[in-house]
């Protein structure tokens, strides 16, 4: 009796035993016919989304670069530094980190069209979002391909030598200034002064070597005796500009209405100011 009963328990574990090992099989199997469609979005697989966790998953064309920052750190460049450029006909370098063709996103982000105030379409596929975040992680699911770190850099890393945090936290406290950053961002900003126009490169390059250091390197102090973009922006500039042509129209208006002779306040003015006026 007790050599059937053991005959019968060994059967019985033998039983449970493979079922397990069957079940675990038939579960392996689901799992893997079912992984493809975590891949999907709105019905449709995403391809790209899995070439690039596959990517990431293996080192290859990892990329981690700030887009806020890199879009503060353009916004800074395009308002505080190149009206003057432009004004002294000066043509970045390639070597020059500032140089637009060595910013990593900017090809993407003159992609973007912000047609409406909730209306974010991408330039590539034409599909539209309700908020600009949302294209952003749309540009690295779908076109990160496009991008091109072997050739272009991350223009957030230069952001503490262009002062990217006074312009971000213009609204917030002001955090306790740290003397070795201060020291350190310095020295990136003197660098990116000496790259970008060198003195041998003329009086131009002179010029605007000068005015760099002024405009962004003497504020990284924490005695707070300099500010941030003293010498002025673009809406400086347009301003300006109008500033010194408004009296030219306001001539141009009143002698085209009114005699000149009925205007003794204006005889002294050179007439030639409007190009369709006629001497008396």
């Amino acid at each position: 009796m007790k050599k059937i009963w053991g005959r019968r328990h060994h059967r019985w574990v033998v039983f449970c035993i493979a079922s397990l090992c069957v079940s675990s099989l038939l579960f392996t199997r689901v799992s893997s016919t079912s992984s493809p469609t975590l891949n999907t979005d709105h019905g449709e697989t995403d391809s790209t989304v899995g070439r690039s966790s596959r990517q990431e998953q293996s080192g290859n064309h990892e990329i981690h670069c700030s887009r806020e920052r890199s879009r503060a750190a353009w916004k800074i460049i395009e308002e505080y530094l190149m009206p003057f450029v432009e004004k002294e006909r000066y043509q970045l370098s390639k070597k020059c980190r500032l140089n637009p063709d060595n910013d990593l996103y900017r090809d993407q982000e003159q992609h973007k069209s912000h047609r409406d105030i909730n209306e974010w379409q991408c330039g590539y596929c034409k599909k539209v979002f309700y908020e600009e975040k949302h294209l952003d992680l749309h540009f690295d699911n779908r076109h990160s391909n496009l991008l091109d770190p072997s050739q272009r850099k991350c223009l957030a890393d230069v952001c503490g030598a262009l002062h990217c945090d006074f312009i971000v936290n213009s609204g917030s406290k002001k955090s306790k200034c740290n003397p070795a950053a201060a020291a350190r961002n310095k020295h990136l900003c003197e660098s990116l002064a000496d790259s970008c126009f060198p003195l041998s490169e003329g009086p131009a390059a002179g010029r605007l070597h000068e005015f760099f250091l002024r405009q962004f390197c003497d504020a990284h102090t924490c005695t707070g005796s300099q500010k941030p973009f003293s010498r002025g922006r673009r809406f400086w500039f347009m301003w300006f500009s109008v500033f010194i042509q408004v009296p030219k129209i306001v001539i141009c208006l009143v002698h085209g209405a009114i005699p000149f002779t009925s205007l003794p306040l204006l005889e002294p003015l050179p007439l030639p100011l409007c190009p369709n006026s006629q001497t008396p």
